[in-house]
């Protein structure tokens, strides 16, 4: 018989495969060119199949974004960037680089899919992780993109965030950049504050909401919306203009075939849930079998007796 702890594990197993799966799905070239064109002023202009020739291939969840993992190509003879001990393992989850224009300037670019802006439940501030990475990509193009002084070689870097948790009407693009101010004085023109970038795309969570008045926002959320792969695939054929690869109908047939499950609206709460029952649980039975008694535990558990009495029974621990 499967246990609580079980059974949030596969869920939160299959959870993390669909993430992956939007992921490769965001990762595809057409969808990655609507991005673009639609956040980027660089790309405002360009039709579609010319960012698409012009975005090289993009790593997914391979590049980590500590010191000494980002730049994992380097100028010959160069060292690599110091790895900085003590800090975890946290990995772009698409990085790619692009060209803009005729003078083909590179961009280097990366996209998060985030399930939240929500500060309370990130347990951080969205726009200082943002801050974060995009710092990354910046000194990671050391030994990389330039060599020893050779600043005016420095690429410009954006970081995109796809957020999924906005209301009905609070579906939004918002840019973050560097602002000049001039604090006393006259006037001096930086012509080069614009090479970081953040951008956050706030999807909504209501799949029943009103066809968003943003084109990559509505053509985001019928991806990402929970629907029958044909239905979906016709959509966004017929409405935003997407060549249906096989490439991009197989990851879409394996995103649909797990959100029956995953996307019910339901879902976080219930996991939330499984894994505090999970928690609840363990902390009764390990306190009780190290001799407790259950007017005890349920005080350090802030439970009530009735309730500790019920785990323990479901356990066989009393009768």
């Amino acid at each position: 018989m499967d246990t609580n702890l079980s059974q949030t594990i596969d869920i939160t197993t299959e959870r993390a495969r669909y993430d992956e799966y939007i992921k490769e799905i965001l990762s595809d070239k057409q969808i990655l060119a609507r991005i673009l064109k639609y956040t980027l002023e660089e790309f405002q202009d360009t039709d579609i199949d010319t960012i698409i020739a012009n975005i090289d291939e993009p790593e997914v969840s391979k590049v980590r974004v500590e010191p000494g993992h980002t730049n994992t190509e380097t100028i010959k003879g160069a060292p690599t960037e110091d790895n900085v001990p003590g800090e975890g393992k946290i990995f772009f989850d698409i990085r790619f680089s692009a060209y803009s224009k005729d003078e083909l300037i590179k961009i280097l670019i990366n996209i998060e899919a985030q399930k939240s802006t929500n500060t309370s439940k990130l347990g951080y501030h969205l726009d200082n992780r943002i801050i974060y990475y995009l710092g990354r990509m910046i000194s990671a193009q050391k030994e990389v993109e330039f060599a020893k002084s050779d600043y005016d070689n420095l690429k410009p870097v954006r970081s995109i965030w796809i957020c999924m948790d906005a209301g009905d009407n609070e579906d939004s693009i918002n840019r973050i950049r560097f602002v000049q101010d001039t604090v006393f004085g006259k006037d001096i023109e930086f012509s080069n504050i614009n090479k970081v970038q953040g951008i956050i795309i706030r999807l909504r969570s209501n799949i029943d909401a009103m066809e968003s008045k943003n084109a990559l926002i509505a053509m985001l959320e019928e991806l990402l919306k929970n629907e029958p792969v044909d239905i979906k695939k016709q959509r966004l054929s017929e409405d935003f203009g997407l060549k249906m690869s096989i490439d991009i109908e197989r990851r879409l047939g394996d995103m649909c075939n797990l959100s029956q499950v995953l996307i019910d609206r339901g879902l976080e709460e219930g996991v939330e849930k499984g894994v505090k029952k999970g928690v609840e649980k363990g902390k009764v039975v390990a306190r009780f079998e190290d001799g407790m008694n259950i007017e005890t535990i349920a005080h350090k558990s802030q439970l009530s007796v009735e309730r500790v009495k019920a785990i323990l029974k479901e356990e066989g621990l009393i009768s």
